[in-house]
C-alpha cells in the first residue's frame, strides 16, 4: 500500500500536482534522509489523528481494508486540505521507525559480547553489561532483557512475562550459551531528536511511520510501547559524539560497556562518523579486561546484498565479528559467524 501511495505521489509531483506543494525544498535534502518515508509517515498521521476519513478507509491500522485503485483518488483530497501541515511535517521530521523487533538481534549480540568478553578475560561468568545507544528514537530497544524471544521449538528466551514477546525467526542461533541470563545494569541512550514515549504525541509520532498495512509490526510497537510505559528510560537530546564521549569518560569495573546502533548511520553526517570514530577509538585504548568495551551495530552492508549485518568488535580482546544478517526490522534473522573486516 505505502508503495502504491508513493509512486501516485511521484506522478503527481512530476506533473506540477499538490504533492510538488508538499515537498517543495526536500530535494536539497541531504542523501538519506528517505523524504519519502517522511511523506509516508505524515500522510499516516493524519489518518491517525482521524482527520482524513476517506483516506483511513484504505488503512489496516485504523481498520481500513486497502483498495489500491482507489487509493489516490481518496488521498488527493485529503493532501489538498491538508498540504501545508503536510508540508511543515515533511520539512521538520526525521524517520523515526525505532523498530522493537532489532531488539532480537540485539539480544543475541549482547549475549555474545558478554560472554566472549568474559573468555577473553579468563571469567566463568559472563559479564554485565552498561548499555549505550545511539540514535536512540524513543528508546525502545534499550530493554532487550525486558523482552521475550520465542524460538521454533517453543522456548523463550529473556523475560516470557514481557508484553513484548517477539517470534525471531532465526534461522541458526547466536553462537552462545543461551541458558545464561543476559544481565543489564545501566542503560542510557541519545538522539538529536528524541521521541518521548511518555507522550500521546511521541507515540503517534512513531506509530506513523509503521507501514499501516504491516499490521504485524504495528502490534509490536503496540506492545514495545507498553513495556516502554512500565519501564521508562528517557532519552538525551544530543548528538552522538558528544554524548558517547561524556558516558564514555568512565569505565565500571566487572562491566561491559556496550555502544550500540541500529539503521541509523545513513543520517550521520560525514563530520560526526569521522568525531564518533575518534571517541570510540580513545574509550578501546582505555579499555582493560575488567571494564571492556564493545560496538554493536545493525546496518545495511551492500555486500550482503542490501541485507542488515550484526556485527561486534571487543577491546581489548581484538575480537571482530560479523554474527549475521537479517531484514531491517531485525526478523527474520540468519546467524553466521565471519570476521568483521
Amino acid at each position: 500500500m505505502t508503495q502504491r501511495l508513493l509512486t501516485d505521489a511521484a506522478a503527481d509531483l512530476a506533473a506540477g500536482g499538490v504533492t510538488a506543494r508538499i515537498m517543495a525544498g526536500a530535494e536539497r535534502d541531504r542523501e538519506g534522509t528517505v523524504p519519502g518515508l517522511r511523506f509516508a509517515g505524515a500522510v499516516h498521521r493524519l489518518v491517525l489523528e482521524g482527520r482524513a476519513p476517506a483516506l483511513a478507509k484504505h488503512y489496516p491500522s485504523v481498520g481500513g481494508r486497502p483498495d489500491l485503485p482507489r487509493l489516490w483518488e481518496d488521498a488527493l483530497p485529503a493532501l489538498t486540505e491538508h498540504a501545508d501541515v503536510l508540508r511543515h511535517r515533511v520539512g521538520a521530521t526525521v524517520v523515526q521507525t525505532n523498530e522493537p523487533g532489532r531488539s532480537a538481534p540485539l539480544y543475541g549480540g549482547l549475549l555474545v559480547a558478554a560472554q566472549e568478553a568474559a573468555r577473553a578475560a579468563g571469567r566463568q561468568v559472563p559479564f554485565c553489561v552498561r548499555l549505550l545507544e545511539v540514535g536512540a528514537s524513543g528508546g525502545l530497544n534499550l530493554r532487550p532483557h525486558r523482552v521475550g524471544y520465542r524460538l521454533g521449538d517453543g522456548t523463550v528466551l529473556g523475560d516470557p512475562g514481557s508484553p513484548l514477546v517477539l517470534d525471531p525467526r532465526w534461522t541458526g542461533l547466536p553462537p552462545a550459551d543461551l541458558t545464561h541470563r543476559l544481565r543489564v545494569v545501566g542503560r542510557a541512550g541519545c538522539d538529536l531528536d528524541p521521541v518521548d514515549v511518555s507522550t500521546a504525541d511521541g507515540r503517534l509520532h512513531l506509530s506513523s511511520f509503521v507501514w499501516a498495512d504491516q499490521l504485524d509490526r504495528w502490534k509490536r510497537l503496540r506492545a514495545a510501547l507498553e513495556l516502554a510505559a512500565a519501564d521508562p528510560v528517557p532519552v538525551d537530546r544530543s548528538a552522538g559524539p558528544e554524548w558517547l564521549a561524556r558516558q564514555l569518560a568512565r569505565a565500571e569495573r566487572d562491566v561491559l560497556t556496550v555502544v550500540w546502533h541500529s539503521v541509523v548511520w545513513q543520517y550521520v553526517s560525514p563530520a560526526d562518523r569521522a568525531m564518533g570514530r575518534a571517541v570510540l577509538a580513545d574509550a578501546a585504548a582505555k579499555a582493560t579486561p575488567t571494564a571492556p568495551l564493545a560496538l554493536l551495530v545493525f546496518e545495511p552492508r551492500r555486500e550482503v546484498d542490501h541485507r542488515f549485518a550484526l556485527m561486534l568488535k571487543l577491546w581489548p580482546a581484538g575480537i571482530s565479528l560479523s554474527l549475521g544478517v537479517g531484514e531491517g526490522h531485525g526478523t527474520p534473522f540468519t546467524w553466521n559467524v565471519t570476521p568483521w573486516e
